[in-house]
This record gives structure tokens, sequence and C-alpha cells, in this order.
């Protein structure tokens, strides 16, 4: 299996790199949770960042986890709302109750600001059509 995940790491990687949002986040996956690369919570925000700067809805959900937890960025539940905000809006459920149960953390300014951030938020570019699943 451990040989499997090295391998599925090595094309997420390659296609990470060409820009493929759906690739980025499941290498950020990989290495949030260390299945075919050493655990690195920075590195797993990192490519969550990059799809989800694309619009991708998984890893914006899981960049706003990220904040909430302080893993791998400094914790900040402003940019936690926003992040969530935007996946829930393209019908996340994961994003959902984690923004439910956020909010209840949180002042209506500091609401009020995330919200603002999703609202002003704008895709780097438009999401590849499709999506990526490695050759067999």
């Amino acid at each position: 299996m451990a040989k499997d995940a090295a391998e599925a790491v090595k094309l997420y990687r390659k296609a990470a790199e060409q820009g493929f949002a759906q690739a980025q986040s499941n290498l950020g996956i990989c290495y949030h949770t260390g299945e075919g690369v050493t655990k690195d919570a920075a590195e797993a925000a990192k490519w969550y960042r990059k799809a989800a700067e694309q619009g991708f809805a998984q890893a914006q959900s899981n960049l706003g986890v990220c904040y909430v937890n302080g893993e791998g960025v400094t914790k900040d539940y402003v940019e936690a709302y926003k992040w969530l905000s935007l996946a829930s809006a393209q019908g996340n459920e994961n994003a959902k109750g984690t923004k439910s149960g956020l909010s209840q953390q949180m002042t209506p300014e500091q609401i009020a600001k995330g919200f603002r951030l999703g609202r002003d938020f704008k895709p780097s570019r438009a999401l590849e059509s499709g999506t990526f699943a490695p050759a067999r």
C-alpha cells in the first residue's frame, strides 16, 4: 500500500505543478494524512491554498479547517470562516457543519469580516474542465 501511495503522490504532484486544482487538493490531503509522504501540515495547507484559490470547494473546506485548528497556518477564525463560506456556497456539507460550529465561537464582527472576505473573493482562474484521475 505504501508503494501505491507514493506512486499516487508522484502523479498528483506532476498534475498539481501543472495547476490542476483537484490534484493540488489531493496532494494536500496526502501531506495532511501522511499517505505516501511525510506528514506535513504546512505543506498540506500550501497545496490546499493553491486549489482553494482556484475555487475548488473541497480544498476550500480543508483549508478552512486548517485555519480553525491552526494546522500548517496560524489559527485565524476569520480566514477560516471565509474559506468555509466559499466551500459551503458550493454545497460542501463538511464545510457547512464546520462553519456552523465555528460561528458559535466568533463575534458578530468577525463573522461579518469573514463573510466580506468570502464575498469579495475571486478565483485565481477558472477550474480545469473535468477532474484529474491518474492513468492506470
